[in-house]
């Protein structure tokens, strides 16, 4: 069986999942709002969680909350569940697809063998949607694939239950019911705009790795890493950082430049011309951060450029939170004068 579900392909994954979802039920919203809505653009830094043997750092929330935070904010009605019991797993996903509900679902892209290899590796919050079951394989839109792909049923067990950090647990999510009326997304989008904001220089208190002070508190660790870790276990850590934002769920330049392009479709959408400005302010965000990766590829790699060292990219991630936190003071001063 193969439900009638259009793929198409996304900067990352759970905002197309998200989209993708919602225009199988006649709801055609672009990725850049999708994720704009979800308020979703963010930085942590969390030295107590591991992965791959290093400190998590993501730009995100964690997985599922984009999901959540949308259609709640559009009034959709959704489901979503984890699993203890494989059997009671692979049984739920097959009576949702026999009723014809494409389902979300995350799995660990390590078991994905449809996956380039330069991409297997143990990250368990990778998000795709199942949409068919041919005999033992599945049908799955993944919005990094070109196309649909199918892939086995044990295969998709096996990332399904994946183990380490943050382990799906068989999770899978879909859509129960519609809105009541018609999204107000006009409103809906200076709400979301405020909302990002606060969580980005406001929540955060005194976490000092958390929303803007995660810059600071990061960029003074960064040239500490030598002599914390030793030379192969910091350019190790590096990488892991690299990794995480250029590679692992779209990253930091990757979601300032998504932001910016919600920014500038807010503008047609509220009528706020000011946001093309604040649109083109992040881009230049975020070509900074695609500097401050290759900066730091070329140490881990020991072809940096005299003078650039893990001190002079721990003060150039320092000076992209700067630049970040005059960015959200001035977008959230200009949503509430409007």
């Amino acid at each position: 069986m193969e439900i009638d579900f259009e793929h198409r392909t996304a900067a990352h994954c759970e905002d197309g999942v998200t989209a993708n979802l919602l225009r199988f039920y006649g709801y055609d919203y672009s990725e850049p709002l999708i994720f704009g809505l979800s308020a979703s653009l963010y930085f942590v830094h969390l030295p107590f969680i591991k992965l791959a043997g290093f400190p998590v750092t993501s730009f995100r929330p964690l997985p599922g909350v984009i999901f959540a935070r949308v259609t709640r904010l559009l009034g959709f009605g959704i489901r979503k569940t984890i699993f203890l019991n494989k059997k009671n797993a692979v049984r739920k996903l097959d009576r949702l697809i026999e009723q014809g509900v494409p389902t979300g679902c995350v799995v660990g892209m390590y078991f994905l063998p449809y996956m380039p290899l330069e991409y297997r590796f143990h990250f368990n919050a990778h998000n795709i949607c199942v949409v068919g079951k041919d005999d033992d394989d599945y049908l799955i839109s993944d919005p990094i694939a070109m196309a649909k792909v199918k892939i086995s049923s044990r295969d998709l067990l096996r990332a399904r239950f994946s183990k380490g950090t943050y382990p799906p647990l068989g999770k899978l999510y879909w859509i129960k019911s519609l809105p009541s009326k018609e999204p107000d997304i006009e409103n809906l989008v200076c709400k979301a705009i405020l909302k990002n904001c606060r969580r980005m220089i406001h929540e955060p208190g005194p976490v000092p790795f958390v929303g803007v002070n995660g810059f600071q508190y990061l960029g003074d660790k960064i040239p500490k890493f030598p002599e914390k870790y030793g030379a192969r276990k910091a350019a190790l850590h590096l990488a892991q950082l690299i990794r995480m934002m250029e590679e692992i769920g779209t990253g930091g330049a990757g979601f300032r430049f998504l932001y910016a392009a919600f920014l500038q479709e807010a503008s047609e959408i509220t009528g706020i011309r000011e946001l093309n400005d604040f649109s083109l302010r992040l881009t230049d965000i975020g070509d900074q951060w695609r500097i401050f990766a290759s900066e730091a590829g070329r140490i881990y790699k020991n072809r940096s450029s005299e003078g650039v060292d893990y001190q002079t990219i721990g003060d150039h991630l320092k000076a992209i939170g700067k630049q970040e936190k005059i960015f959200f003071t001035d977008l959230e001063k200009l949503i509430r004068s409007k």
